[in-house]
């Protein structure tokens, strides 16, 4: 049925029937749903098919409305990157020598949170210490804060790595992570 093995390790993003991105699941789970009538497929790769008949689809909606919790997305140390954009807050360097600092020191305080933590090179997280970016005259290019979707979160990062570059007027808006 399926012509090529890269087909199993597609994503596809739900939708849900008010076109909110819900979940990005595999692309044999959402052919599942299209086939049953439960969704319908929005976008499509045009070089894949399960049948001759039916596209591989890469974005779906829900036919019904589903209600879903919210829920936050973790701190950890590869979510700040992502969110800072691998890029030092203070200087710009872009580079393999990253790593987290605290805006207002743990020392002073400080918190683990995503409000307080950035992205920071080696050498300005030296430079600044012990203290807050205006004591060390090292202003942010931009204030930390929280992202507002854990779900849109990881399909910007797929996004920027290249893929699925069609979901991106489905995702685009719901959280500015640039």
């Amino acid at each position: 049925m399926v012509a090529t093995r890269r087909v199993g390790m597609g994503r596809v993003l739900v939708l849900n029937a008010s076109y909110e991105p819900l979940n990005i699941t595999t692309w044999r789970r959402a052919s599942v749903m299209v086939l049953k009538g439960k969704a319908e497929g929005l976008e499509h790769d045009r070089g894949r098919q399960l049948r001759p008949d039916v596209l591989l689809p890469t974005v779906i909606r829900l036919r019904q409305f589903v209600r879903v919790p919210f829920r936050p997305l973790a701190l950890t140390r590869r979510n700040v990157f992502h969110r800072d954009g691998h890029c030092c807050q203070y200087c710009g360097y872009e580079g393999e020598l990253l790593s987290i600092d605290h805006v207002i020191p743990r020392s002073r305080g400080g918190q683990d949170v995503w409000e307080n933590v950035t992205t920071a090179c080696l050498r300005c997280n030296v430079r600044k210490g012990n203290r807050t970016p205006r004591e060390a005259e090292m202003p942010l290019n931009r204030v930390p804060r929280r992202p507002s979707s854990s779900l849109a979160f990881e399909a910007t990062r797929q996004m920027r790595a290249g893929q699925h570059a069609e979901w991106a007027k489905y995702v685009i808006g719901v959280d500015q992570v640039a």
